[in-house]
């Protein structure tokens, strides 16, 4: 952004980049100039933002990470990230190290050891928004448009979307000004954008997401993953450390009160927390694939380890029954959420590593396995569409469809989660409870499917978290597959 050319420009001093060949050490650093930063930024809001038009502008700058190799030296090719692909210089900005410290310090380190070269942590010449600065300080909040005598924009940084985008995970991004590539798959900009996105819509703190992310597009299920939650705290051998719920309201004891807020927000979010981060997210994303586009757009800068959708759809071959189970290993996309970002004619694979823990999940749950286990659990392709109503239209050319793609379930979210998942490189998958089979004359009615909901959603949620626990187990190496990675990645997950 263009400062004001009648006025001077006031920053924090801008001490001189620092080489380090230590990643605890270069985040700590990057923690230092962050600080510095938003500080600035937050103490010279308050003390202007009631008084009189200053007659300076007041601009901070993100910390960046930035590396330089020369070697067409091979790295580990086993691993998906790690390394870069060619020589040249990289650089990426950062927001929250605090947040971020044990992804950062993790591919820091990756970096140096794949290619024996330091680090060189600096301050960038990104301007942080006014907004993303003052955001975790409770104390100052940013007035909307023409509630301050002056323009916020003539005296700060505010966000800028032409900054804020998804060039480098869609592909699409140039090199940067002084010629540097991308290393991170989001900007510091990107990032903070989504954190406070995150904040809005699941009333929940970004600070208490999860590396295991659930999807679901029901609220029964939260109950059900209350309950289960207070049985793991309850144990003092699960390693599950607290339950965050709606408002970061956070209890510790099985039998401790968790008041649920009057007004859910339109993604409840909860939380089911490990020290090290590897506990379970519920997201009850609701019904529609512009929900599920929006949550994952936020939480895959969080860089979760795997996200999984677990909820209802449509059965559509006679042979199943309500509460049969779908694990998707393809997907029919015609959500159109993401046509822009991820054309159509782009196959999203199945993941084989969330494949087999899904399945294992099923047998080990349902206590059926091999060939008695398909009478309970269907595999096959899993379409996604965007009308809820669309059995009420014509139905000769969706059905068609449908059938031509072997299609054996039907719902409003999953592709749309998966696509986001590949676009994102965030391992996926997809395991489905059927509710209803409106090609055979079930539809989804009152009281029809009690039952169903009673004795299936306990079930299906304890095999989500069930597949949840067995990919934690796994190397990060090993769930993080190559299957999602381009020609020319960035080094960091």
């Amino acid at each position: 952004m263009t400062a004001d050319p009648e006025l001077s420009v006031q920053s924090p001093p801008t001490p001189a980049p620092k080489v380090f060949t230590d990643a605890k050490a270069a985040v700590a650093h990057l923690c230092d100039l962050y600080t510095t930063a938003t500080n600035f930024l937050c103490e010279r809001f308050s003390s202007c933002v009631a008084g009189p038009r200053p007659q300076e502008r007041f601009r901070a700058f993100y910390p960046e990470i930035r590396i330089k190799t020369t070697s067409y030296a091979q790295a580990d090719t086993r691993l998906a990230f790690g390394h870069v692909s060619n020589p040249g210089e990289y650089a990426t900005t950062v927001t929250r190290p605090d947040l971020f410290r044990a992804y950062l310090e993790h591919q820091i380190d990756l970096l140096m050891c794949s290619h024996d070269v330091p680090v060189t942590i600096a301050v960038s010449d990104t301007p942080i928004p006014v907004h993303f600065a003052v955001v975790n300080d409770a104390n100052v909040s940013v007035p909307q448009g023409g509630a301050m005598e002056y323009p916020l924009r003539d005296i700060f940084d505010v966000p800028d979307l032409s900054t804020t985008n998804d060039d480098i995970v869609n592909g699409t991004s140039s090199p940067h000004a002084d010629g540097s590539l991308p290393l991170a798959p989001f900007t510091a900009q990107r990032v903070d954008y989504s954190l406070a996105r995150l904040s809005h819509y699941t009333a929940t703190d970004p600070e208490h997401f999860q590396n295991h992310v659930l999807f679901t597009n029901y609220q029964f299920y939260v109950s059900e993953f209350e309950a289960y939650a207070r049985e793991m705290l309850a144990d003092p051998n699960s390693g599950y450390t607290s339950f965050v719920s709606t408002g970061n309201i956070e209890i510790t004891k099985a039998d401790e009160d968790c008041p649920h807020p009057a007004k859910l927000p339109q993604m409840p979010t909860y939380h089911l927390k490990r020290a090290d981060g590897g506990g379970i997210t519920l997201v009850n994303i609701g019904v529609g694939p512009s929900n599920a586009k929006t949550a994952t757009d936020h939480i895959a800068v969080l860089r979760p380890h795997a996200w999984l959708m677990v909820g209802h759809c449509a059965g559509l071959r006679n042979t199943q029954a309500l509460g049969d189970f779908v694990l998707a290993h393809s997907y029919l996309r015609e959500d159109h959420v993401l046509d822009d970002d991820l054309p159509v004619w782009v196959p999203i694979p199945p993941l084989a590593e969330v494949q087999v823990a899904l399945e294992q999940a099923v047998a080990d749950v349902t206590q059926l396995e091999g060939y008695e286990l398909k009478r309970l659990m269907r595999t096959g392709t899993v379409a996604t569409i965007d009308n809820r109503n669309w059995e009420l239209r014509d139905q000769s050319g969706p059905v068609q469809r449908l059938s031509q793609s072997r299609a054996v379930a039907l719902d409003m979210e999953s592709a749309t989660i998966a696509a986001n998942g590949f676009r994102f490189r965030v391992p996926y998958g997809t395991l489905l409870c059927v509710s209803d089979k409106p090609l055979h004359g079930e539809l989804k009615l009152p009281g029809m499917a009690s039952d169903f909901y009673t004795t299936q959603v306990q079930r299906h949620l304890k095999i989500g978290i069930r597949a949840m626990e067995m990919i934690r187990e796994m190397p990060l190496e090993r769930i993080h597959s190559r299957k999602l990675r381009s020609f020319e990645e960035t080094a960091f997950l």
